[in-house]
């Protein structure tokens, strides 16, 4: 639940809030709420600045998750579990989400031409929980992504199965799916 409030934004509020009334103490001749407000004030704000310059929003549900695929959520694996939980959080620092995976499999040269996760979502498929991930794929082909099919599955790890669709011109579904028995 945390890791959905934006940081940034928090600093910047609590930083501005705490900078005016420090300026206001400072006009008021109030020294010591003058001091406080500027000395938590300012690095707060700059903080939450700089925070916010670095932040990179969670990825959104493309769709709601049915009732019958919560109850397949313990077939999910934990590379499934943990691309779950970090593309729906804030993130600070990074260019793209899975930009480490992305790199990794040679899914384009820099940064900029990278596939940009755009969408996610859960679903059933072959009775097997199913983490699809949508990608606005622009500079990266198709085949390129089918050529790597492969590499996708390994490296994603044990008990997934990769499926790759082109949902539209520059747009990849990237499904996968779990391998793994209720447990």
């Amino acid at each position: 639940m945390l890791q959905q409030i934006p940081l940034g934004g928090i600093g910047l509020v609590v930083g501005s809030i705490l900078t005016v009334i420090g300026l206001g103490a400072y006009f008021a001749d109030m020294p010591t709420l003058n001091l406080a407000g500027f000395f938590y004030g300012i690095p707060l704000l700059l903080g939450g600045l700089a925070l916010k310059a670095a932040e990179l929003p969670p990825v959104p549900w493309t769709q709601p998750t049915p009732p019958e695929v919560i109850a397949l959520r313990t077939q999910a694996t934990p590379t499934q579990k943990q691309i779950r939980q970090e593309v729906t959080r804030y993130r600070y620092g990074e260019k793209v989400h899975l930009g480490a995976a992305l790199e990794r499999l040679k899914l384009g040269n820099t940064d900029q031409e990278w596939p940009v996760l755009a969408g996610i979502h859960e679903e059933v498929r072959d009775h097997h929980y199913t983490l699809v991930l949508t990608f606005d794929s622009p500079d990266v082909a198709f085949t390129t992504w089918q050529e790597k099919a492969e590499k996708l599955t390994n490296f994603f790890g044990p008990d997934i199965k990769v499926a790759l669709h082109q949902t539209q011109d520059e747009w990849i579904e990237l499904a996968l799916l779990s391998t793994r028995s209720l447990a």
